[in-house]
């Protein structure tokens, strides 16, 4: 195994012996602290990520200006696209840069759950509630993962004040149709990825999904307000 995912094992190992600490021994438990402890450390992230979405979305009607204005010359319409993005201080790849940290770990974890069995004593540590979290295909899981992912991405469009601007103005936008195809798209494929992978992945996608709500909603409210205090 890899170094990555050698640490991977230890730290879900330490969590495990944490949960045995408190009487509640499980390596359930454990996936669920590791969740949590992810996505607090890569708050920061999401924070600058919902951010530059939610200015993006603003600056939609300058971008449609200057696409319509140069659609015959794309060295001038990218010249002036990155012209727009630098005014507003906007990092076309920031959003991405959750999911880039997260993809390791989730290589790690599924690595670790694929060798499960070469660390533990007894199989019944791989028991959480009514599955173990080195099976695969848990469909109550996988419908979990896929109504929470429907929830998160539905947050991100009804709580954005500049999405509901131009939902008002009656014009086809791309970036709306964009994020319709995804409000229903991405819930299909996290169901379908939660059903291939071992359960405890599937645990991980679920409260990663559940933080992120939460995480979304504090965030959404505070932007609300700094644009209200702007305005």
């Amino acid at each position: 195994m890899s170094t990555f995912v050698v640490w991977m094992t230890e730290l879900l190992k330490w969590l495990y012996n944490l949960t045995d600490l408190v009487g509640f021994a499980s390596y359930g438990l454990a996936i669920i602290l590791l969740t949590i402890i992810i996505k607090t450390l890569i708050y920061p992230l999401t924070w600058k990520q919902m951010k530059s979405m939610r200015k993006t979305m603003e600056i939609q009607p300058k971008l449609q200006e200057i696409q319509k204005k140069y659609k015959n010359n794309p060295e001038k319409l990218n010249q002036e696209t990155m012209e727009l993005y630098k005014k507003h201080n906007l990092n076309p790849a920031g959003g991405c840069l959750p999911l880039l940290v997260q993809l390791p770990i989730f290589w790690a974890l599924y690595n670790t759950l694929f060798h499960f069995d070469n660390y533990i004593a007894d199989p019944s540590q791989a028991m959480f509630l009514w599955f173990s979290i080195t099976e695969n295909g848990n469909l109550v899981l996988a419908i979990l993962a896929g109504a929470t992912t429907f929830l998160q991405t539905k947050l991100t469009t009804v709580s954005n004040p500049a999405m509901k601007a131009q939902n008002n103005t009656g014009k086809p936008d791309p970036a709306q149709s964009t994020q319709k195809m995804m409000l229903y798209f991405m819930p299909l494929f996290m169901a379908y990825i939660t059903w291939t992978v071992p359960s405890g992945l599937g645990l991980y996608f679920f409260t990663m999904n559940i933080v992120s709500v939460f995480q979304q909603l504090y965030i959404n409210r505070k932007l609300n307000k700094e644009q209200v205090e702007v305005a």
